[in-house]
């Protein structure tokens, strides 16, 4: 039974911050260097109030002494020279950081959704699933590489100018803190306000991408059946909710930006009042006071772009979580931890005990289905559409396993078998063979273990397909186009058989796709099939009872339950399902 992939992970901030970092230890390397770099830069920019008070109190306020002005400045330059060092090696080593945490980051997620089972990767559509490994990771990088080292020194420098600030003023340091007391009760609501605004956020790019990558791939069927205008439509709410959801989050960003806009006017005004007040008592000097309101400038800066942080945070943590509930999606068709060797290669038998499937939230699809296949025999399955014999040839695969019952492979449960032999093993020919972008050679060769040029030349001839290949354009290098779109659907089968050919497995499951082709190329296909089916054990789910008629074993199916097992011949004799199914598709034929 399969899983599902949720919206998003029900971690906290904090939770998913340090979910994030295990899932990308990368991100972490180094920082003690970085940390302490960052220390250097922030202590550079308290460096500077201390030259002010010293050239204002000593070098002018207390007599003119130029020099001492003049050295001062002089400190301070080369502190803030330092200083923009320390912040540019900090943003180096944290861009490096980052960027090979997010590779990490990004391969484990690909690597994840590849190992769950088709089933599950149906509960999410298309594109929303790849946003969560692109966009969604995108948001991450933006937060860590810039946020991040924002968040590190803004920290560092409200802890410092609070100090800072002690040294020259308690009294003026305390009306500081309490003028931002007001944000600071005030800011786990906002987050969780924010938090929930970019969540949204990043659902609705899940839900765009998902609508356009969908319309551009069907858009010859969107174009053949003129429903472009629903299509426009579709897509236009996508972006429209997308827009809302970007500019609801984005108010309560600015709301926060301005709030603390308007206390950071608000503390240096009192500053400089109650510091008047304070310096006519002989409590704090000029430079002091002067000293002061730098070390305010430098407090009240990171509170004012906190706002902008917490805004990029809360877009990275919506998207992290996106990521982490990929990566924790449980894998429903797992390795075993002690898998059991299948032995020397050799046509595979089958057998199903007992089997029963249903997908998730729907009735039994398989109920109580018993069924031997002896290796090397050539069997057909057939069934009306909807009785559970694609089912059937899923669980074969292990693209799913039975929620009852066992299905074995040479007596071996499918569970004990290690996915990667069983890949080996087991091949399947899907009724519409997918294509990657590349040449037809490229395309026959892709697989496990790539295959060589004269050996793809090898197999094309021994399935009796030269040729057709010889009326190729460039023959074997003839470009494919996106997703095959260059060859026809016969053109595209016969790539695939080919590439099943080359994988050499015990088991081959066969989805027949002759139904929408010419003549001829029927003609190659069938005979390229019996070129890839020698000597293997092979299963067709066969929408045309031609396939049965060859076969040496038809199984009937029917409402999921395996009703008639036998040849052609005998099922024929006994006048049941399969001569009915028989008879209507020879009128149908006729």
């Amino acid at each position: 039974m399969s899983t599902r992939i949720e919206a998003t992970s029900d971690l906290g901030v904090f939770g998913t911050l340090r979910e994030g970092l295990r899932l990308s230890p990368a991100i972490t390397r180094g920082i003690g260097i970085t940390l302490a770099l960052a220390v250097v830069a922030t202590i550079g920019r308290l460096v500077v109030p201390f030259t002010v008070q010293q050239a204002t109190d000593r070098g002018i306020v207390g007599g003119a002494d130029p020099a001492l002005v003049l050295r001062m400045c002089g400190i301070a330059a080369v502190v803030l020279l330092v200083t923009a060092a320390a912040s540019a090696w900090v943003n180096i080593r944290l861009f490096t950081a980052t960027e090979a945490g997010l590779v990490q980051l990004r391969v484990r997620a690909f690597r994840h959704v590849h190992d769950l089972s088709v089933l599950t990767q149906n509960t999410e559509r298309r594109g929303s699933l790849v946003s969560r490994v692109t966009s969604d990771v995108d948001t991450i990088s933006m937060f860590v590489q810039w946020g991040g080292i924002m968040l590190i020194l803004s920290m560092l420098q409200i802890v410092g100018a609070t100090v800072a600030m002690l040294f020259y003023s308690w009294q003026l340091t305390l009306v500081v803190w309490l003028v931002f007391l007001p944000m600071l009760v005030l800011a786990p609501r906002a987050q969780r306000l924010l938090n929930q605004a970019y969540g949204q956020v990043r659902a609705r790019v899940g839900s765009m991408l998902a609508a356009i990558s969908e319309a551009v791939v069907g858009a010859q069927t969107i174009r053949a059946y003129g429903s472009g205008d629903r299509v426009l439509r579709r897509i236009h709410r996508a972006i429209t909710d997308h827009r809302d959801a970007a500019v609801k989050a984005q108010v309560y960003s600015s709301l926060a930006f301005s709030t603390g806009t308007l206390l950071s006017g608000l503390a240096l005004a009192v500053v400089v009042t109650l510091g008047t007040f304070l310096g006519l008592a002989g409590e704090i000097s000029v430079g002091g006071l002067l000293a002061f309101l730098f070390l305010v400038q430098i407090f009240t800066g990171p509170v004012q772009s906190a706002t902008e942080v917490l805004n990029e945070m809360q877009n990275a943590v919506a998207g992290w979580r996106r990521v982490i509930s990929v990566v924790h999606t449980p894998i429903d068709v797992k390795d075993p931890e002690h898998p059991t060797d299948l032995g020397p290669r050799r046509p595979a038998s089958i057998s199903f005990t007992g089997v029963g499937f249903a997908y998730p939230d729907g009735p039994p699809v398989l109920q109580d289905v018993d069924l031997e296949i002896a290796a090397g025999s050539r069997v057909a399955i057939v069934g009306e559409t909807g009785s559970g014999k694609t089912t059937l040839a899923r669980l074969v695969t292990r693209f799913a396993d039975p929620r009852t019952g066992t299905v074995r492979i040479d007596g071996v449960d499918l569970r004990e078998v290690a996915v990667a032999d069983l890949r080996e093993r087991v091949v399947v020919v899907p009724q519409e063979g997918f294509l990657f972008t590349g040449t037809i050679a490229s395309n026959v060769g892709y697989g496990r273990h790539a295959a060589a040029r004269e050996r793809i030349e090898q197999a094309v001839a021994e399935l009796g397909l030269a040729d057709w290949v010889a009326t190729l354009p460039d023959g074997l290098d003839s470009d494919v186009g996106q997703r095959g779109e260059a060859l026809s659907a016969g053109e595209r089968q016969l790539v695939a058989i080919t590439r099943a050919y080359l994988a050499d497995a015990d088991l081959l499951v066969l989805d027949e796709a002759t139904s929408a082709v010419d003549p001829a190329t029927e003609s190659r296909i069938n005979r390229a099939l019996i070129g890839l089916t020698a000597g293997r054990t092979s299963i067709a789910i066969a929408h045309r009872l031609s396939t049965a008629e060859a076969a040496d074993l038809v199984v009937v199916v029917d409402a999921g339950r395996v009703v008639e097992v036998g040849s052609h011949t005998e099922l024929l004799e006994r006048g049941g399902r399969y001569a009915r199914l028989h008879a209507s598709w020879v009128v149908q034929s006729g």
